[in-house]
């Protein structure tokens, strides 16, 4: 994840924190990838995998390497290699993993420990906000082959990601829709739809989700190439990840000057949407005309 586009295993939050760790300690204590990889009798590409949270954890190379990087007081030692022992655990999707991409388990990770989540949906209701008819609809569209067990797991794993939206401290979510999303048919039922916006306007009432309307009447936006993700965490050795998906994988980007413009095209549309005060009354007004 690190890596500007990842499209390998799927690091868990805790995992790219730790690798960061990793690099600063290296680095105060003066030493190159080559000379930690000796450290190890490793090679120097090994370690710089374990900073960008590519490889899992082994604990004999951590205490290791915190040996070599001068880390000598026991109780930081002790709760860096219990911090790497909780990273390499799976998270709670990792049942889910019969019918989760490799590339969206980070996804679910990112948005686990966010505390800030942005979007911007051109085509479907965003995956925190949808209604189980809506989600199956829409997965049965994306997956036309796939057996009906298989939509039922997806579907499952939906739901069960939408319960960071009710914990006692939820992320901030920010989502601007494009009024296609509310006026696209899915599932062939009217009934569908409206159930839906009935659950966009109850989100709309929680104080963790902040929801706007890109009008037709806005015109063009600074996002029209497609929909998008912006991550921000409460660690400080993480910065801000943007996330954009495409039929066969997914770009996870967090290079700052990289991200900054997904965050100003968020600005740009959330200063030309309508107002969030004014979501509840556009959703009522589509909900009366299906």
């Amino acid at each position: 994840m690190a890596d500007a586009r990842h499209g390998g295993g799927a690091p868990t939050v805790l995992r790219v924190v730790l690798g960061r760790r990793l690099q600063d300690l290296r680095e105060k204590a003066g030493l190159s990838y080559e000379q930690a990889g000796r450290a190890l009798d490793v090679t120097h590409a090994t370690i710089r995998r374990m900073e960008k949270a590519e490889v899992g954890l082994k604990i004999p190379y951590v205490e290791k390497l915190l040996s070599t990087y001068g880390v000598t007081d026991p109780e930081e030692f002790d709760s860096f290699v219990a911090l790497a022992r909780e990273a390499n655990q799976p998270g709670w999707w990792h049942r889910f993993r019969d019918v989760l991409p490799e590339w969206f388990s980070a996804f679910v990770s990112l948005e686990s420990e966010a505390n800030l989540i942005r979007a911007y949906e051109p085509h479907y209701v965003p995956g925190l906000l949808q209604t189980a008819e809506y989600a199956r609809a829409v997965l049965r569209a994306g997956m036309p082959t796939a057996a009906d067990e298989e939509i039922e797991r997806v579907v499952a794993l939906r739901v069960e990601r939408q319960a960071l939206l009710t914990r006692p401290d939820p992320p901030l979510l920010w989502v601007v829709m494009d009024e296609t999303v509310l006026r696209r048919p899915i599932g062939g039922s009217s009934e569908i739809m409206r159930g839906q916006l009935t659950r966009l306007l109850e989100a709309s009432e929680l104080p963790s989700v902040r929801l706007q309307i890109m009008p037709f009447a806005a015109g063009p936006h600074p996002a029209m190439y497609g929909p998008f993700h912006v991550f921000r965490f409460p660690i400080p050795e993480l910065p801000d990840i943007a996330y954009a998906e495409n039929l066969i994988g997914a770009s996870y980007i967090d290079q700052r000057d990289d991200v900054s413009v997904f965050r100003e095209a968020l600005d740009r549309m959330c200063a030309q949407a309508a107002p969030a005060q004014n979501t509840q009354d556009i959703l009522g007004g589509i909900r009366k005309e299906i």
